[in-house]
């Protein structure tokens, strides 16, 4: 049997590291300290669990059983935690594809210090802001948008500041570029799950651990690099381009069976059985892999 002292020291050093990031990110909201803090809370419930049951004898089985057992345990209680909130959600009032309206308060960009660096950076790497937006998810609850673009025109920068439910603001980048045959070369590091389906045209690779702008946009030209593709300056405005791809995926996930049709969502729920399966799998890799489904 592990020795009971310190067993239930590093559990107890754990759950301190664990209250730690959750303090530290209510104000950074990293995806990537949210995902250690989840998976230290996974093992402080798996071996603590384990170790209060032989220390008391609750359980006569052996430690590494228990903290199996309670491993297992784990994640079945997380599933269906998930499993309910993806059903509520898909039955939910909260759109799936918002339509964007231009943002005339003044209020696309956060005043947060490490969030105004980004913009700086845009700025004097010869990006200009084109058009701010918002799209409304709930009363009092919306969606901003800020999209750049360089000094060609064939390259736009998407912000996309996601609230928190600590009421903190995270910041998800994506960079877009089209080619004059059609094609849609897109980059991001959003960290919320789509699970869905992409149109052909249209190249997609999402790094939600890249937390870096700098890096995220070298990984972009690099990608159009090694397609040997040459991007065409955008020919619409970002709301009427944003606006269109929403309706375009919208249509294509409906077409695809990972969406009821709009006739049906009032009864059935946006999201179909394999939708729903589709976005479990991927809220799991997201949360504690940090991987979002490959779509190229």
């Amino acid at each position: 049997m592990p020795d009971s002292p310190v067993i239930f020291g590093a559990v107890l050093t754990a759950m301190v590291l664990s209250i730690v990031l959750m303090q530290v990110n209510q104000r950074l909201g990293s995806p990537l300290l949210q995902i250690v803090d989840r998976w230290l809370r996974w093992l402080i419930f798996a071996v603590g669990g384990a170790q209060i049951c032989v220390e008391y004898g609750l359980i006569q089985r052996p430690f590494w059983a228990l903290a199996i057992a309670f491993f297992i345990l784990w994640f079945l209680v997380v599933s269906l935690h998930d499993w309910l909130a993806i059903s509520l959600h898909s039955r939910s009032a909260l759109p799936l594809f918002p339509r964007y309206a231009v943002n005339l308060a003044g209020d696309e960009w956060p005043v947060q210090r490490r969030l105004l660096r980004h913009r700086e950076w845009l700025r004097a790497q010869g990006f200009r802001q084109v058009q701010a937006m918002k799209a409304e998810l709930a009363e009092g609850l919306h969606l901003r948008t800020s999209v750049y673009q360089d000094g060609s025109g064939t390259l736009r920068v998407q912000a996309t500041f996601l609230p928190q439910a600590s009421g903190g603001i995270t910041a998800c980048y994506a960079v877009t570029s089209v080619t004059d045959d059609g094609r849609r070369y897109l980059t991001d590091n959003l960290h919320i799950p789509f699970a869905g389906f992409f149109p052909e045209h249209w190249y997609v690779e999402r790094l939600p651990w890249r937390r870096s702008l700098p890096a995220l946009l070298a990984r972009h030209r690099r990608r159009m690099e090694r397609a040997g593709v040459t991007p065409v300056r955008f020919a619409v405005e970002p709301l009427a381009d944003l606006n269109a791809a929403q309706r375009e995926l919208d249509q294509l996930n409906t077409e695809l069976g990972f969406l009821h049709p709009q006739a049906l969502r009032e009864d059935e729920g946006k999201f179909t059985a394999a939708g729903r399966y589709r976005v479990w799998k991927e809220i799991w890799m997201l949360n504690y892999l940090g991987r979002a489904a490959r779509y190229e």
